[in-house]
Parts: structure tokens; C-alpha cells; sequence
């Protein structure tokens, strides 16, 4: 299970907010939320579909840069 450290940062630096990342992913705001303040791990299916929807790949979201 990822722990998206750097979900919050890309996700501004597209310019996108938590609804609109929501709407694109199909991933809850909530979890959004969740995620971005490292209260929740993704699974790797939801990790993939937040990627997806930023233009990402997977492994951008994880781990320190």
C-alpha cells in the first residue's frame, strides 16, 4: 500500500483542486484528503487512478523528491 507523500504537491502544481482531482479519479474527496495528509495509505488500484487522472506515473505520487 503507497504512501502518497507527494500527491498534494503535484496535484497543485497541475493547478487542480481536491473536487476536480475527485471527479476526475472517481476517488472520494475525502480520501483525497486522507491521502494528501498522510492520515491513510492508497491501495495500489486507487494510487494508480489518482496517477491517471494528474497525468502522472504512479511512482511520482510515493516517496520523498
Amino acid at each position: 500500500m503507497p504512501l502518497l507523500q507527494n500527491l498534494k504537491r503535484v496535484r497543485e502544481e497541475r493547478g487542480m483542486t481536491i473536487r476536480r482531482l475527485s471527479a476526475r479519479s472517481g476517488v472520494s474527496a475525502d480520501s483525497i484528503s486522507d491521502f494528501e495528509e498522510l492520515r491513510r495509505m492508497a491501495s495500489p488500484r486507487t494510487a494508480q487512478k489518482l496517477a491517471e487522472a494528474l497525468g502522472v506515473e504512479p511512482e511520482e505520487l510515493v516517496g520523498e523528491r
